[in-house]
């Protein structure tokens, strides 16, 4: 699989979108994973996390700091390696539809002013790979995984699953402080 990648022993079309697939899959999923990790090694780790996440209201906040940092980790990593894209996708577009609306959102569109625009970028990055397919550079591929859930399928799997767990996990914990409703 990879020696024909480095060896230039491609098949034109389909190998260069594969290698640009597999360009955004190990860039957007190691991104992701980073964010995990940080969450569980980094600052205030679990505990800080957790009072993050209570005080703006999705409680219990130390459920919901150990939720979001091994869905970001986990689902980085099967990202980045190709592993069961459709799922990692939608675990993407949950984690920034959630994060844009409770975090994000007020602060309007632009990362520069903390908005939601990487939310957008990361959760449409992540519905376009689940709709073109993991390429052949991923286990998906080479272990013959979920063939048939590319295209239209891998694009509701992500879209519409990804954005219905985001809208039953806010509807269940969602509870934001008087002065931020």
């Amino acid at each position: 699989m990879f020696a024909q990648l480095f060896a230039g022993e491609f098949v034109a079309d389909a190998d260069a979108a594969s290698l640009g697939v597999l360009v955004l899959r190990v860039c957007a999923g190691l991104a992701m994973a980073s964010h995990g990790w940080a969450k569980f090694t980094k600052g205030g780790k679990i505990a800080g996390t957790a009072g993050w996440f209570d005080s703006m209201g999705m409680r219990p906040g130390r459920f919901h700091a150990r939720l979001a940092a091994s869905t970001e980790l986990g689902a980085g990593l099967l990202l980045a390696v190709g592993l069961f894209v459709p799922l990692a996708a939608l675990a993407f577009v949950a984690l920034m539809f959630v994060a844009g609306y409770t975090v994000h959102r007020p602060n309007g569109f632009f990362s520069v002013n903390n908005g939601y625009e990487l939310n957008v970028i990361f959760a449409v990055l992540a519905v376009g790979v689940a709709t073109v397919g993991a390429g052949r550079y991923s286990i998906d591929s080479q272990l013959g995984l979920i063939e048939d859930f590319d295209g239209w399928v891998g694009l509701v799997i992500a879209a519409v699953g990804g954005v219905g767990a985001a809208v039953t996990q806010l509807a269940v914990f969602y509870r934001p402080p008087a002065d931020q409703a």
